[in-house]
């Protein structure tokens, strides 16, 4: 049961954003909650009835801004939950929240977990996370491309599935491709691969197929791409990584 506290912040992870994916643990911090913060796009999946409640919105690249705004809506006095989709933790608000939150000594910060688009995505595919893997964001805003690119070199030298967040979007065209283009420079061509767009929400849409093939794919900011190591393979349209199990 969540402890009673004049001045809190719940940073919440909503999983994919329907109900049915949020933990009882989020859902209840937002029923509780005064004043609801998070990106439009994440708060207009929230459940009707959290819908009427006191928000705080900023759009991208404003983060810091919401946060700081959270954090000073629960220095008031008020209870805030700032939501992120997926996990607070895994590319969410979770990090610039706790480093402003020395300015607000009396806001206590309550981090609660959801589902990461790496393992809701997985779910859709099949089981392509059955041994070790490494997440890396191609979103080069706040690291730069040459990193990126030495990230995708190391996890596919190291056998590693590798999922994809952020492939792409307006300003980022074609980033997809350039990530195939440099594992194609270590893994095979027919190595297995998959994405799931718009995961757990209307639309979703989901493929499998070859690294060869995902290069000519395009994908956008909603959009999960997973490269398997050597040991996946696609049976019946379902991505499998084997771990080692005598079957």
């Amino acid at each position: 049961m969540l402890k009673e506290n004049s001045k809190i912040l719940y940073v919440a992870g909503i999983g994919p954003g329907k109900q049915e994916g949020m933990t009882k643990e989020t859902l209840e911090a937002l029923s509780k909650s005064d004043v609801i913060a998070g990106y439009p796009v994440y708060l207009s999946l929230l459940p009707e009835e959290l819908r009427d409640k006191e928000r705080i919105e900023t759009g991208m690249t404003r983060e810091v801004e919401r946060c700081r705004l959270a954090l000073e809506a629960a220095d008031s006095g008020k209870t805030v939950s700032l939501v992120c989709s997926g996990d607070a933790g895994i590319y969410g608000m979770a990090g610039p929240v706790l480093s402003l939150a020395k300015d607000f000594p009396e806001v206590e910060v309550r981090i609660l977990p959801g589902v990461t688009a790496a393992s809701a995505g997985a779910a859709v595919l099949g089981a392509p996370l059955m041994h070790d893997f490494a997440v890396i964001s191609m979103s080069d805003r706040l690291t730069p491309f040459p990193l990126i690119g030495k990230r995708l070199r190391l996890a596919a030298e190291a056998d590693l599935v590798i999922v994809l967040y952020n492939p792409e979007s307006k300003g980022r065209a074609g980033y997809l491709k350039k990530a195939c283009d440099i594992l194609l420079e270590i893994l095979p061509p027919d190595r297995a691969a998959g994405y799931v767009r718009q995961i757990g929400r209307e639309g979703q849409q989901a493929w499998t197929g070859t690294l060869g093939e995902l290069r000519e794919e395009t994908a956008d900011m909603f959009t999960t791409v997973f490269i398997g190591n050597s040991t996946t393979h696609i049976s019946g349209g379902r991505m499998i990584t084997e771990r080692g199990y005598d079957i």
